[in-house]
């Protein structure tokens, strides 16, 4: 590892009081224009890997601000190079998509896109995850860092991914050369905004942060027939219903209670009338996990299960359930590294205090800033949250999340304000600790 990289590790490098003031002052003249840019941003969202206007505005900002741009990377990707002397490299990652969702906040500025997916579906698109926030941190970081150049001394890369939401982004812009055509990182930076913890708050989870991702799915083979004689079929639904609640002993009977892990059936589709029964049943899984010896227990027990159930049902071989692993929407676990998850902890508790940075449990949803470190695992990486839910609103449900709007939700609509300027400021510090000179 870079030796600047372990001297950032080891050091107390912590902003002055009159620095860190300046800072703030700096992030709070931006806001009026961030703002406008957060708001044009979630009017205006795009869905994955489908991004052309999004990363075409903020190249064009980056520009301005005198970085090396290069746009197209990993299909819809921006890669954002600004030299400055000596030192480590560090990479900042902010991601652009948003969700195939029906925006309901009622916002004067909420979106009423409209697009067509992949499947050729027409839906509305949403910002429902906060990937506005990101994009418009993402600016007021580069400008604050452009602005403090006498201050830090390295090679700062800003990346904007697409396809975040659908777990192939990261992976394009790998693939593209990420790591050879640019300078490759000793150190990794994100945040995401969380609806589990009220606006302006700030978490760091050490360790494994999200989980590994695998989406499923279960074709269910029977002999189809007429509903008032099931005796001359093999009903698909009843053996899928079977293979459903036996999957739950995953979990309850064969993993480590330890170890976290989820299986969940999110979609049983089968039959089109009262008195059919059909002659196959579909299931999709999704199934979480961080380690990879859970991961393969899971994935390993659904195909066991599958097959014994349907033997047990007496179906014959040729009519076996097909389980097939969706590969192309996997996302591995991300993990943060254990020292720069303490440093960062210290270093913002000591700026923002111990009441509004700490340290929170690791969640079950998926990241693809995970594959940054896993191409590379001499990476320093750590990807932080930011609360995103109004304080009135955090306040008025007792902090009870299951009574407030959670990500991906239609309803999701964060105190904005205090994101970004939070997240600016926090992304900042934690840049010019890395990239600090000396």
């Amino acid at each position: 590892m870079n030796r600047s990289v372990l001297a950032f590790l080891a050091a107390s490098t912590l902003a002055t009081p009159a620095a860190a003031a300046t800072l703030n002052e700096s992030i709070r003249a931006d806001m009026p224009q961030l703002m406008t840019l957060y708001r044009d941003l979630h009017a205006n969202p795009e869905l994955s890997m489908q991004e052309s206007r999004t990363p075409a505005k903020l190249a064009a900002e980056m520009k301005k601000l005198g970085f090396t741009v290069t746009e197209k990377v990993g299909k819809t990707g921006v890669v954002s190079v600004l030299k400055n002397g000596p030192g480590p490299m560090l990479m900042i990652r902010a991601d652009m998509d948003g969700l195939p969702v029906v925006e309901q906040t009622n916002l004067p500025f909420a979106s009423k896109i409209r697009a067509t997916a992949r499947s050729g579906v027409e839906t509305g698109v949403m910002h429902a995850c906060g990937h506005d926030t990101h994009m418009t941190t993402f600016i007021g970081t580069a400008r604050r860092l452009a602005a403090m150049k006498d201050q830090w001394s390295g090679t700062l890369v800003m990346i904007l991914q697409p396809g975040e939401e659908t777990g192939e982004g990261a992976k394009a812009m790998l693939d593209d050369g990420l790591y050879t055509r640019f300078p490759k990182p000793d150190v990794a930076l994100a945040f995401h905004d969380a609806a589990a913890l009220p606006a302006g708050m700030i978490g760091i989870s050490p360790g494994y942060a999200l989980a590994n991702v695998d989406s499923v799915d279960i074709l269910v083979k029977g002999v189809g027939g007429h509903g008032a004689y099931p005796q001359t079929t093999r009903d698909p639904i009843v053996l899928a219903s079977r293979i459903v609640t036996t999957l739950q002993t995953l979990v309850s009977r064969e993993n480590d209670p330890a170890n976290p892990a989820v299986v969940t059936v999110g979609s049983f589709q089968a039959g089109a009338k009262h008195n059919i029964i059909s002659d196959e049943a579909r299931l999709q899984l999704t199934v979480r996990s961080y380690k990879p010896e859970v991961r393969k227990l899971l994935l390993e027990g659904i195909k066991r299960i599958a097959r014994g159930e349907a033997i047990a049902a007496g179906v014959p071989e040729d009519k076996m359930p097909v389980v097939t692993i969706r590969d192309e929407m996997y996302t591995p676990a991300t993990f943060n590294t254990e020292k720069l998850s303490a440093h960062t902890l210290e270093l913002f508790q000591q700026h923002f205090g111990a009441q509004r940075a700490i340290k929170t449990p690791a969640v079950m949803g998926g990241e693809d800033f995970s594959r940054f470190w896993l191409a590379d695992n001499k990476i320093e990486s750590l990807i932080f949250w930011v609360g995103g839910t109004p304080k009135p609103v955090w306040d008025a449900a007792g902090g009870d999340q299951q009574k407030l709007p959670s990500l991906h939700s239609p309803f999701w609509a964060p105190d904005a304000e205090a994101v970004v300027s939070t997240a600016t400021e926090a992304m900042t510090l934690a840049a010019l600790d890395v990239l600090k000179k000396g």
